[in-house]
């Protein structure tokens, strides 16, 4: 019987993705950094305070955030977990709305506001069309204030054997491998020299872009992405596209002796034959292996 492994498209075995929240005009020079390297990320919106200062209007958003992903990131930034449920609703569903309004597609994720996440806050927030949600701390923090990052420089470097760069159980309660204060170059690195193919790797990286103005600290974000694009082994994706590509893999119908398998989605799966061959299975077809 064939030995078959489930690939990202073109047969790669590692994504990166990103995700940066609220919206600010520091993402300008990050889109920029971004779109420089062929770095694909999401970004996280508040539709209701647009209004505020240092925040990217509405207008600016479909020209600024083409090429990316934009997500829920509530109306108004409260800690929903506190809320009542109707609130908690009307965060997450006004913002989809308004977001949509403004790009004319389907809005499908979110990132939790201030990593503030239960079991009522995700089924709301499933209810109302979502389905991945971003828990925004990883291990060493649940904010970035300053005490915090002064804590990153001194936390042990445990590169993959923490939040890892394994793909995740639950998408509605999606961790990111590391904030971009947390030693992103030496994650970037292990991230990189990842080479069993057996395996299929995700290094996921959050963060706020005013904190690269704030800290001074625009080289470490810009080295990474120098660093880490153009990798022929890498698939830079944004979540929603991660949680899609998953969602058609996931739907392929294999014969039980892994003959062949038929693909019922519009479009392609990937998949390794025996370590060795890459076999793209295009939507709507049957394919001998």
């Amino acid at each position: 019987m064939n030995k078959i492994y489930k690939a990202f498209p073109g047969g790669k075995h590692k994504v990166l993705t990103l995700s940066y929240d609220d919206g600010k005009v520091q993402d300008r020079r990050l889109v920029k950094i971004f779109n420089k390297y062929g770095i694909k990320a999401t970004f996280n919106l508040n539709s209701g305070l647009t209004d505020m200062k240092n925040r990217i209007p509405k207008e600016e958003w479909t020209s600024l955030y083409a090429g990316h992903e934009v997500a829920v990131h509530t109306v108004t930034h409260p800690t929903i977990a506190r809320c009542p449920s109707p609130e908690i609703f009307h965060e997450i569903y006004d913002d989809k709305m308004e977001i949509e309004k403004v790009f004319g597609y389907p809005v499908r994720g979110i990132a939790y506001p201030n990593g503030s996440c239960d079991d009522r806050c995700v089924d709301i927030a499933r209810n109302a069309g979502i389905v991945y949600g971003r828990i925004a701390a990883d291990k060493y923090s649940t904010v970035c204030s300053a005490e915090t990052n002064a804590k990153f420089a001194e936390a042990p470097i445990l590169l993959g054997d923490e939040n890892g760069f394994g793909m995740p159980d639950d998408y509605m309660r999606w961790l990111p491998t590391c904030h971009h204060n947390h030693h992103l170059k030496e994650f970037g690195k292990k991230f990189m020299s990842l080479k069993k193919k057996q395996y299929l790797y995700m290094m996921y990286v959050w963060g706020h872009s005013f904190e690269f103005d704030r800290n001074d600290n625009w080289n470490i974000i810009e080295e990474f992405c120098e660093m880490i694009s153009g990798q022929d082994d890498i698939w830079y994706a944004t979540n929603i596209e991660i949680v899609d590509y998953n969602d058609i893999f996931n739907r392929l119908q294999f014969a039980a002796d892994n003959s062949f398998v038929y693909n019922p989605s519009a479009a392609s799966a990937w998949l390794m034959k025996n370590d060795e061959e890459c076999i793209e299975v295009k939507g709507g077809t049957l394919v001998k292996l």
